[in-house]
């Protein structure tokens, strides 16, 4: 490579990247965290990427310089808040929903997690997207959920029990995995939901 490339002007690195549009981005991020899920994190490569979505590496890396901010980058496309649609007038109608919906990500998101947990303890802007893209916009829709209960007179805003049901309904998506071999499908959910966090705000 000459030194003319490596010294470019940063128009010139800014006309190179728009050259890539939203969509086919997209389709990177697709990608790459398709593979992480399928081989773990550290199977996937820049070069099979690339190989996989008919790519040059070279356009990756002038994108995104490293492996660890591409997938950070990717994380954070991937950034939806699939509880905030959840209101079914009540509490518990409440918390059976998003049960509901949690179990329709249950997988994807718990083996891209899985994949990602030696990686995330190396790399802080990796453990910062990826709690970005799937952990605080689904704890903020679930303290609404619980905020709007407490507003309608359902339940105690000093209840003891309210500031753990993010934690507890989170994560008993990724335990269930490790203790059972099983991922949290609809009806495992919906046990739980009845069994431990109704009862314990005291809406049974």
């Amino acid at each position: 490579m000459t030194s003319q490339a490596a010294d470019a002007p940063e128009t010139v690195v800014a006309a190179r990247r728009s050259k890539l549009t939203p969509e086919r981005e997209q389709e990177f991020f697709d990608a790459v965290l398709d593979q992480i899920r399928e081989h773990g994190y550290e199977a996937v490569t820049m070069e099979g990427v690339a190989a996989s979505t008919r790519c040059s590496k070279s356009t990756l890396y002038r994108q995104w310089k490293t492996k660890p901010q591409f997938v950070a980058t990717a994380l954070r496309s991937s950034r939806s808040v699939r509880l905030a649609g959840v209101d079914t007038g009540s509490l518990a109608g409440d918390l059976r929903a998003a049960a509901r919906e949690a179990a329709e990500w249950s997988r994807r998101d718990t083996k891209l997690l899985q994949a990602l947990g030696h990686a995330v303890m190396q790399d802080q802007e990796l453990a910062q997207a990826l709690r970005e893209a799937l952990v605080e916009p689904e704890v903020k829709a679930l303290q609404g959920i619980i905020r709007r209960g407490v507003e309608r007179g359902e339940v105690s805003a000093g209840h003891p029990a309210l500031e753990y049901v993010p934690a507890q309904l989170l994560g008993v998506l990724r335990v269930r995995p490790l203790l059972e071999g099983r991922y949290a499908d609809e009806e495992y959910l919906m046990r739980f939901v009845e069994a431990v966090l109704l009862p314990e705000l005291g809406l049974t």
